[in-house]
């Protein structure tokens, strides 16, 4: 099993997005988890993004980086999945694991009326598990 750990700033939108949909797409293979730089609260649309195609994450609770290193937790692989305008603020994770980076736009940053985030939203949704899905089988190929 690979141990995979997804981080953003605040753990309450892309990151959460990613580790669910790799804890459904590929149990098998993979164990997800997620946290931030500076944990904020679930983003209420993504919540409802993710619960229109079948994924309940709003019990979910976001985590800190620092909590995840007191925890001491080994992980193959530590994906940064924030923007590329905020990737200098993306946290490194120390330890042996691959890094990977794949760059999504940040949910807390839209504006327009709330039909018009809910939209963008929805698109980044489907990027990370696009995203995600694609990782999957190439992992299954390696």
């Amino acid at each position: 099993m690979k141990k995979s750990l997804f981080v953003c700033i605040h753990n309450s939108a892309r990151s959460q997005m990613a580790e669910a949909f790799l804890n459904a797409l590929d149990q098998e293979l993979f164990e997800a988890e997620s946290a931030g730089l500076e944990p904020g609260t679930l983003n209420p649309l993504v919540v409802e993004a993710m619960r229109e195609v079948g994924i309940d994450i709003s019990k979910a609770k976001t985590k800190s980086v620092a909590e995840m290193l007191a925890r001491g937790p080994v992980f193959d692989y530590v994906i940064t999945v924030c923007d590329e305008a905020s990737a200098e603020r993306c946290p490194v994770f120390p330890g042996p694991a691959t890094r990977l980076h794949w760059g999504f736009p940040d949910p807390s940053a839209l504006t327009g009326s709330n039909d018009e985030r809910m939209a963008a939203v929805r698109t980044i949704r489907d990027q990370i598990r696009t995203r995600v899905a694609d990782w999957c089988r190439e992992m299954r190929a390696s």
